[in-house]
């Protein structure tokens, strides 16, 4: 059969993707939200030379051929570009030093796997065998001299490392290594027959079971722990895991050494032998092949993968799902002990053939999601936050890495949590033979990619399969290495160097799109990322009857730490009759969707950078640039003070002759009239140019003020009362009570909090407090409406609060301290500060005055 490779697809058969990532640590949670151990996969150790690209398969893969990942067959000539020829001979030593340290884990692995070969043998020729002595030949083919072959090896290697000298020369050992791999060619062929061998005896003999499960492997020289136990189907796995490390080695080992030293050539002719070797055996069809192929015989690819939520037993579980060319795998990490094999457990698996997507009368029969409570998810993110600046003030002090470690797991525990709770948007799936599972996504741009790449491998001709128990094992097993996503998307997953995302405000122009081949309603939605998932920040009005909508629209969107811009096309639908039980939407028609990497350089000027985003043959033309949050927050007064933006409200009111500010009462009066019940009002951002035409017009005190007030998108009335209050020379609540309201919050006793929340309240101007009262029962009146506008008092408080306290610019030099903190602890805060006041019992102004505290409060 000729390999996929030649049909212009990347080549995955097993030997590739066995082998195309060592990367380990990013799953240190299971499905469950247990606490896995941490650590490398036994016996895949850390080392110099492991490359932790997508692909790093010692074959010229396709994509190898173009250039790119794979292992290129002449080394370089001389050392790596930049690299000086001392500097190069010191990388050797490393690169060294880390194959020593693994080798000898792989060789007390082999000895461990040797060590009950001799008593089976004992016993094989007695009346009671555990096994015979065909079995034990078949379950330990090769393995004596795959061991003799590596102690050789290392025993030789290893005095010319520890006595080191720039003249050492060792390539005849990995020559020598390379000339013996046919062992290893004896030993993949009977792979298969020893592992359903050992299998078939386990189950019939409990004696060698229990044997094969606890089988004890020495910890290197230097390890505290003395011995740890592994299976013997994970020992019988490290040769087939072994097979590449030293074409690995071999090539950074060239890569790092001078083209005069006599090590070059030798090290250059064991490469070669071994990457031949390779690929003698990526072209044979293996004894692994029923496993790793599909029931038409076609190389299983790995298409997809990523972390999704499950809802299982009433219960969220977090998955990692893979889907292959054929099937649907759902899994989650095993929980093991210290030193164990890190391996996926698969929880359930659907055949393509088999695999339906449930229509929305199915779904409506299905059980309904409960969202989880907004209040709690503030929570996390205020922890979060407040565990991100203990983090930054410990590595600014230079403290102890145990106590960032453990700052940093308590982080990793709530960002955890959060992740798991915070999506709502279902994607059901459905076995036709069987059962039906349901999984919760944050973003409908995330439900369409799996629904296409599904839909996309469903079009080819499938057929529906069984796997058997070994066949499952085997393909569960390969996903460890296989899988593409190895991180939970949490903020402390990230390096230190990683960028710890946008923060502030990005300013979108949606312009126009072509590539519909019929006329339709046609609107945008913007998505960017916020704490590991995605939230919806803006949409453009509906462009009707067209080809080519034009909706030349400018929004602001908030950042919090983003690192992607998402852009969605919908057809809107109409028809009522075609309403998702699960979130009481009519269901719109995904056109297109794509994704960009907000890069900080690209971004961070002060100009507009005008773009083009492909999807599915449409093409959007927009916009963007970007404000820093230390750059927005500048209260900077109105040199104009006939206006109100910009301007003392108390100097507003006093003009107006008015209790609360005319601008306040007739945006909250038109929100209250039409826009109680639009889903994410105050959230979903306006039309900046919109925004901008009410402010001048309010500023102008504008005669026609009510007129465009009735013709304006409701988004966009929202938006400028939020730019009112953002752009107060101080707070709503006032610079001078915002470290006393900042305490205040902060207060563990109930009656203590609530003293002093009221006492705050009652010291604040009378314009400044009227205002707030009025403001505070509108915002109660809209999450009133949350069923309908999926705004509940929690998600308004994380709109209006930093709006309403953040300090003016003077301030904010004493509290915050750079752009990365300011989503953090004092912002989390903020939100705490404004839901405690929405969840107060109503607030009169009168009573407010009227009573006194039972104990003072200095403020």
């Amino acid at each position: 059969m000729e390999p996929l490779s030649h049909r212009g697809l990347p080549r995955l058969s097993w030997i590739d993707t066995l082998y195309s990532n060592f990367s380990y640590g990013a799953d240190d949670y299971d499905g469950e939200g247990n606490e896995e151990q941490k650590g490398p996969p036994e016996g895949s150790e850390t080392m110099p030379y492991i490359d932790e690209s997508p692909t790093m398969s010692p074959q010229l893969s396709a994509r190898g051929q173009g250039g790119g990942d794979g292992i290129s067959p002449t080394p370089p000539e001389g050392l790596a570009p930049g690299v000086e020829a001392g500097k190069g001979l010191e990388m050797r030593k490393l690169v060294l030093s880390g194959f020593l340290a693994s080798e000898e884990i792989y060789i007390n692995q082999l000895e461990a796997l040797l060590l009950p070969m001799k008593p089976l043998k004992a016993t094989a020729t007695t009346s009671q065998p555990v096994l015979t002595i065909q079995q034990i030949e078949t379950i330990f083919y090769k393995i004596q001299d795959i061991y003799e072959i590596h102690k050789e090896f290392y025993d030789n290697l290893c005095p010319k490392v520890q006595q080191w000298d720039s003249q050492v020369t060792m390539g005849h050992l990995f020559q020598k290594l390379a000339s013996q791999l046919g062992v290893y060619k004896a030993f993949v062929d009977n792979y298969k027959v020893a592992l359903e061998t050992a299998e078939k005896c386990s189950q019939s003999n409990n004696q060698f079971q229990k044997i094969s499960e606890e089988l004890k492997v020495k910890g290197p020289k230097d390890s505290k722990d003395s011995h740890t136990s592994v299976t013997m189907e994970a020992l019988l796995y490290k040769p087939i895991d072994r097979v590449t490390r030293s074409t690995l080695v071999l090539h950074d080992l060239l890569k790092h050494t001078p083209v005069d030293h006599p090590d070059y050539p030798l090290l250059q002719d064991a490469l070669r032998i071994s990457q031949n070797f390779l690929s003698s055996i990526n072209e044979d069809i293996d004894p692994r092949r029923t496993a790793v192929t599909t029931p038409k015989g076609e190389t299983r690819q790995l298409v997809k993968d990523g972390f999704l939520v499950e809802v299982s037993e009433s219960s969220r579980k977090l998955r990692h799902v893979f889907l292959f060319t054929d099937v649907l795998l759902c899994a989650k990490l095993k929980k093991t002990s210290a030193g164990k094999h890190q391996q996926y457990d698969c929880k359930w698996y659907i055949p393509l053939a088999d695999l339906v997507f449930p229509s929305p009368e199915e779904s409506e029969a299905s059980p309904q999601v409960h969202p989880f409570p907004d209040h709690e998810l503030e929570d996390m993110k205020m922890k979060i936050s407040a565990l991100k600046s203990e983090i930054q003030k410990e590595k600014a002090n230079k403290g102890q890495s145990r106590a960032i470690e453990r700052l940093k797991k308590k982080m990793f525990e709530n960002e955890f949590l959060l992740l798991l709770n915070s999506p709502t948007i279902p994607f059901r799936i459905h076995n036709r033979n069987g059962k039906s599972y349901l999984f919760l996504l944050s973003s409908d741009y995330e439900r369409s990619e799996w629904r296409e790449a599904i839909q996309k491998l469903q079009k080819k001709d499938l057929q529906a399969f069984v796997l058997s128990s070994v066949e499952l094992q085997v393909l569960t097993g390969s996903c460890f290495k296989l899988r593409t996503v190895h991180n939970i998307p949490v903020t402390s997953n990230k390096d230190d160097d990683e960028s710890p995302g946008l923060y502030g405000f990005l300013h979108v122009i949606v312009h126009s799109a072509k590539g519909f081949k019929q006329s339709a309603n046609l609107y945008c939605t913007l998505e960017v990322d916020s704490f590991g998932y995605f939230v919806s920040k803006a949409k453009t009005r509906v462009f009707r009857d067209t080809t080519e909508p034009k909706w030349d629209e400018e929004f602001e969107i908030e950042l919090e730490g983003s690192q992607s811009l998402r852009i969605l096309c919908y057809e809107k639908c109409y028809d009522k009759t075609k309403v998702n039980k699960d979130n009481n939407e009519i269901v719109d028609k995904i056109m297109g969707k794509g994704q960009i990497q907000l890069d900080p350089q690209t971004v961070e000027t002060k100009n507009w950078h005008t773009d083009v985003i492909e999807m599915n043959g449409i093409k959007v033309e927009f916009s963007m640039k970007f404000t820093s949050r230390d750059m927005s927050l500048k209260r900077t007064p109105s040199k104009k003070q006939t206006g109100v933006f910009g301007v003392k409200i108390s100097v507003v009111t006093k003009r107006e002759r008015s209790k609360v500010p005319y601008i306040v009462r007739q945006c909250v009066e038109e929100v209250e009239k039409r826009g109680i019940e639009e889903v994410g009002i105050y959230r979903i951002s306006g039309v900046a140019t919109d925004i901008q035409a009410l402010k001048a017009a309010f500023d102008a005190n504008n005669k026609d003020i009510l007129l465009m007030l009735s013709d304006m998108d409701i988004n966009a009335i929202a938006g400028t009362l939020k730019l009112y209050f953002r752009e107060l020379p101080e707070p709503l609540l006032t610079d001078r009570l915002y470290p006393a309201f900042m305490e205040g919050i902060a207060l563990s006793d109930p009656a203590a909090k609530e003293n002093c929340m009221m006492h705050l309240l009652r010291t604040l101007p009378d314009p400044n407090l009227i205002t707030f009262l009025f403001l505070l029962e509108h915002l109660k009146r809209v999450a009133e409406k949350e069923p309908i506008n999926k705004m509940s008092l929690h998600n308004l408080a994380t709109v209006f609060g930093p709006t309403l306290l953040r300090p003016s610019e003077v301030e904010s030099k004493v509290h915050l301290t750079s752009a990365a903190d300011i989503w953090s602890h004092d912002v989390m805060a903020q939100v705490q500060v404004l839901l405690y006041y929405l969840q107060h019992p109503p607030i009169s102004f009168a009573e407010l005055k009227r009573n006194t505290l039972y104990f003072s409060t200095d403020v």
